[in-house]
């Protein structure tokens, strides 16, 4: 990846391509915890999942709001897989801010065949809950495995 929209590409299509990420928190004595989560984006720069509260990973968002993400194809041949790598601060949202996250989940949910989701769905007492990680460093790796900076939107 030499030229500067390269980067930009790789990481629009890795996230445009894959359906789960892996999201890593820490608790509050920083044990680290990794779970996979089904995603939407919005802009490259929020990613949001649903999960329920008790959740190992949504337990530790709740005393730890910083967090690493990745998405990538496991299904590629050894080596030619692309990543993209995240440094995020996230969090269960507010009833109050639903609406257009959950619209944005809900049509990548549509458009992959899945149900239709609603802010009702995921707001107490229901059973899970909608959460934002907003991005504030976005890495791919080159092919010398040194991470490149991407500013996306």
């Amino acid at each position: 990846m030499t030229t500067g929209q390269e980067p930009v590409r790789v990481a629009r299509a890795v996230i445009d391509a894959n359906s789960y990420m892996t999201i890593a928190t820490a608790d509050p004595a920083g044990q680290p915890w990794p779970s996979p989560v089904w995603y939407a984006h919005a802009g490259y720069r929020e990613f949001f999942w649903v999960s329920s509260p008790e959740a190992r990973h949504s337990r530790n968002l709740a005393g730890r709001a910083q967090a690493g993400i990745v998405i990538f194809d496991s299904h590629v041949r050894a080596g030619a897989a692309q990543a993209v790598y995240l440094t995020v601060t996230a969090a269960e949202l507010p009833p109050a801010e639903l609406a257009q996250p959950v619209e944005a989940y809900s049509a990548r949910s549509q458009a992959q065949g899945l149900k239709p989701w609603t802010p009702g769905e995921v707001r107490a007492p229901a059973r899970l809950r909608f959460y934002r990680a907003i991005v504030s460093e976005l890495f791919v790796i080159d092919d010398f495995d040194q991470r490149i900076r991407v500013e996306i939107g």
